[in-house]
């Protein structure tokens, strides 16, 4: 799913975000990408959504040359990427169904479509009661559920969570890990995790790969611990 060939990416400011890494991620795995603040996870991400492109290397999503694509190419490639982010971001003028269901409407799905689709993931991710409510009507862990849901809402081969569990407390937090493995395992979706949080990784044990000063310094198949 995954193919990261000896890729290098640095700014133009000189920093050297990451030196020769090279990665393979298998359909339908579960991993956590961990590492200290400047350690190169922001820019792992923004290669594998076509945000950046690497200097030197190659980066395959799903069979395609991400540092190849043409610039009209890239939103059609990023339908294969769902991306959830820390701070929600969810629309506040529309509703947790229409908050999904525009996710869906920008890539044109058919009306019924559409909303068999959206009733689907609410039920999903446990939110099929606030369809109806405003984002400032839910609470921090419903919010993040239906920001997973619209990340999901298009079937994306690949989920990206950027510190999804940063905002909530423990309890809130393992039930979010729940959620992912639940829908990694019914989406068989693949599930790249980027977390400072180690009771997360300890208590939900997965392959996790750490990143350090943009190298990969270790890769552990499942259980390692921050």
């Amino acid at each position: 799913m995954i193919q990261i060939r000896n890729a290098s990416k640095t700014y133009r400011n000189g920093t050297k975000a990451l030196s020769d890494i090279s990665l393979d991620i298998n359909e339908g795995e579960f991993v956590y990408i961990v590492g200290p603040t400047g350690s190169g996870k922001s820019t792992l991400i923004k290669l594998l959504d076509a945000e950046e492109i690497p200097d030197s290397g190659e980066v395959k999503v799903a069979g395609i040359n991400v540092g190849k694509l043409r610039h009209r190419k890239v939103p059609k490639y990023r339908r294969n990427i769902g991306v959830v982010f820390q701070d929600y971001r969810l629309l506040p003028a529309k509703t947790a169904f229409e908050n999904i269901a525009y996710a869906m409407e920008v890539v044109d799905t058919a009306p019924s479509e559409l909303r068999a689709r959206v009733r689907e993931v609410l039920k999903l991710v446990d939110c099929a009661d606030q369809a109806n409510s405003f984002p400032n009507q839910l609470s921090g862990g419903q919010q993040q559920r239906i920001a997973i849901a619209r990340a999901i809402a298009n079937r994306p081969k690949i989920l990206i969570a950027d510190e999804p569990t940063g905002n909530l407390d423990p309890k809130k937090s393992d039930e979010i890990i729940r959620l992912f493995e639940k829908i990694n395992e019914e989406e068989q979706t693949t599930i790249l995790i980027v977390t400072h949080d180690a009771e997360i990784v300890r208590h939900h044990p997965k392959r996790m790969i750490s990143l350090d000063s943009g190298h990969i310094v270790s890769d552990v198949a499942k259980g390692g611990i921050l």
